[in-house]
């Protein structure tokens, strides 16, 4: 069975991403992956939906080998992570983590982008190239002489983002892109992603986001994925995602406080 599961990823050519039956228990006992297992094409826009504590950020950790299953394994593009190509691995997978400010650190936005090109031992040339490349990308051309520190919110996500793209890496994974952003910001955002000709997995709690950008959404709860499938039929199953702890992006909004009120005291 070993050999089988060895083969699974190097053997398809559209995989970008394979995990096999991740098991993961953190130190003080508690469990996060319980036997996860996705693949992820080359191409794909997938949404990893769940309730807090499904385990969802935890798998991303493990994706590019900030964690590393207690058991299974996982390959990007046929290569399986492993402590002697974390480095290659880390260029492929590129994680924009949910605070910018965990990823952002540069005296400027250009040295910001510039970091991880200049990690892999690319050439200044090179370097400059990808780093006007990922700006334009996320739209912020001419701001390379910008303090990160100084930028709004949706300029740090749209830098964070940068960062990784300068790597040019094979897929894009996002955790919580949206958390904090005022609603124009958001669909602008929103708005880039659904541009990006990247392949992506966005972990989230914004189901409206998840319907408007993937046609694929991985259901996450108690450290397994129970549900995959196409975006709008996962997320109109208002049975599933409530037994979960969810809501459909199209549920009618509640009552507004003053209609409970005058049901309560009629």
């Amino acid at each position: 069975m070993g050999d089988t599961i060895a083969m699974t990823g190097p053997q398809d050519r559209e995989s970008v991403l394979h995990a096999h039956d991740l098991v993961y228990v953190y130190p003080d006992g508690t469990p996060a992956l319980n036997g996860v297992t996705l693949h992820i094409r080359r191409g794909e826009k997938v949404v990893l939906v769940g309730p807090n504590g499904a385990g969802k950020s935890t798998l991303i950790l493990h994706l590019n080998g900030l964690l590393r299953p207690q058991e299974g394994r996982v390959w990007v593009d046929g290569q399986e992570v492993t402590e002697e190509n974390l480095a290659a691995i880390r260029a492929r997978v590129g994680i924009v983590f949910q605070n910018p400010d965990d990823q952002l650190f540069s005296s400027s936005v250009y040295d910001d982008v510039a970091f991880g090109p200049r990690y892999m031992g690319l050439d200044e040339e090179e370097v400059r190239a990808r780093v006007r490349e990922a700006l334009a990308a996320v739209g912020l051309e001419g701001f390379e002489e910008r303090v990160p520190y100084h930028l709004s919110g949706g300029e740090k996500k749209r830098v964070a983002i940068a960062t990784v793209l300068s790597m040019r890496p094979s897929i894009l994974v996002l955790d919580e892109p949206t958390a904090g952003l005022d609603p124009r910001t958001r669909r602008g955002l929103i708005d880039l992603l659904c541009r990006l000709p990247v392949t992506m997995l966005v972990a989230t709690h914004d189901m409206r986001m998840a319907a408007t950008l993937c046609q694929r959404t991985l259901l996450m709860d108690g450290g397994v994925i129970v549900a995959d499938g196409p975006t709008e039929a996962l997320l109109r199953d208002e049975v599933l995602l409530d037994r979960h702890g969810l809501e459909s992006p199209w549920t009618p909004p509640p009552a507004p406080c003053t209609d409970v009120q005058k049901r309560v005291h009629s």
